[in-house]
């Protein structure tokens, strides 16, 4: 087999970026052949790749704040500092991760390589890593469950890098993504950034198994379709294509409406960065408070149609309240409510392109998606040009 250097500039990153993310199955092989040295790799496209989350998620807590009834803004410096200690123990992380699928490989029938498991890990992890610019708008952080596409990328590597054969490729993903979520939980505890939203240690739950169809089962993070999973990525691959130009944040706060039913609107803001625009209205009544947001994610809402082609699904319920995450037609559709402070929040996706989301107090949940109702999705269309 003849090894081969890849083009290590800017350009060269880029398209191996997409190549894996929309043409996985004729790039791992072509990963496989290549002779590049791990630390090349890691200083030429994972060091770059892994800060788009901590800088995105640093970014946006400053320039959009944080929303939890009120809008607070962290500090320059415990941002900073938070944001270094993300980027830092997460590249530790893709050592740890790539000894663990090396050590596992020969237990599924495959090869160890230390070499060809560091790529493995490092250039399955792209996914993740592009989806963490979903943290420039913090209402958007949950898109980042389309990261989870990177498990899929690899299981379908397994078998070219590992030599993992392919009826036990699904079984070494399992384990190996149990072994990432442990390590994750941990990095998210040493730089307090816990998250909840795919069900915690409730993904190390489940099943694994290869049923006919070409559908994955991963431990807690329901079914992957692989069908649904290369129509996302040619979805993504349309969108990258075209001229996609992000709406105009002034034309999303034309969209909110000057009452919802007895609530007035008493103040609108609205601001762009980067490849996300969003426009807010705030609307009280009787005491109470809630915001209506619209927000474009423009091309990146191809990516999110990927959470859709995953499946995900969530529900929580206690005596306090419940939250759910479900996908209708292949938009997400999260809502949440706290039974005691009567407050709650209801977002969708529009097109999977666009955010719709009602957040703050209210006499019910009913009352949220009814603001959620008032945006008008055919202007949503036309603004995007559809």
């Amino acid at each position: 087999m003849t090894e081969t250097t890849p083009d290590t500039t800017d350009d060269g990153l880029v398209a191996r970026a997409k190549a894996i993310i929309l043409k996985p199955r004729e790039t791992w092989p072509v990963i496989a052949r290549e002779a590049t040295p791990s630390g090349d790799i890691f200083t030429r496209y994972a060091l770059p790749l892994a800060a788009i989350g901590p800088v995105a998620v640093f970014l946006g807590g400053q320039l959009f704040g944080y929303s939890v009834g009120f809008t607070f803004r962290p500090s320059i410096m415990s941002a900073l500092a938070m944001a270094i200690g993300t980027y830092v123990m997460s590249l530790v992380g893709l050592f740890i991760v790539s000894f663990v699928a090396d050590w596992l490989a020969p237990k599924f029938g495959g090869e160890s390589s230390s070499r060809n498991a560091f790529k493995l890990v490092v250039y399955s992890m792209t996914a993740s890593w592009i989806a963490g610019i979903f943290g420039l708008v913090p209402s958007l952080l949950f898109l980042g469950l389309v990261g989870l596409y990177s498990f899929y990328l690899f299981y379908l590597g397994a078998g070219p890098l590992m030599k993992v054969p392919q009826d036990k490729a699904a079984g070494y993903t399992a384990v190996t993504v149990v072994a990432v979520i442990v390590l994750y939980a941990c990095i998210g505890a040493l730089t307090s950034r816990l998250s909840d939203m795919v069900g915690g240690t409730s993904l190390l739950t489940g099943t694994v198994s290869t049923p006919d169809g070409g559908t994955v089962s991963l431990p807690g993070g329901g079914s992957i379709d692989t069908g649904k999973i290369e129509q996302a990525a040619k979805d993504i691959e349309a969108a990258a294509s075209g001229q996609t130009a992000t709406v105009a944040a002034s034309d999303l706060q034309a969209l909110l409406p000057a009452s919802v039913g007895s609530y007035q609107r008493t103040s609108v803001e609205s601001g762009k960065a980067g490849p996300a625009s969003q426009a807010e209205g705030r609307y009280e009544a009787d005491g109470k408070s809630f915001r209506l947001k619209v927000s474009d994610i423009a091309v990146m809402g191809a990516v999110a149609g990927m959470a859709g082609a995953l499946g995900v699904e969530k529900n929580k319920e206690d005596a306090d309240g419940y939250e759910k995450t479900t996908t209708v037609d292949g938009n997400l559709v999260q809502e949440k409510w706290d039974r005691s402070s009567s407050s709650g929040s209801f977002m969708t996706m529009v097109g999977k392109r666009f955010i719709v989301e009602a957040e703050g107090e209210a006499a019910s949940i009913d009352q949220l998606k009814a603001a959620v109702a008032t945006i008008d999705v055919g202007k949503l269309a036309s603004l995007a040009g559809n």
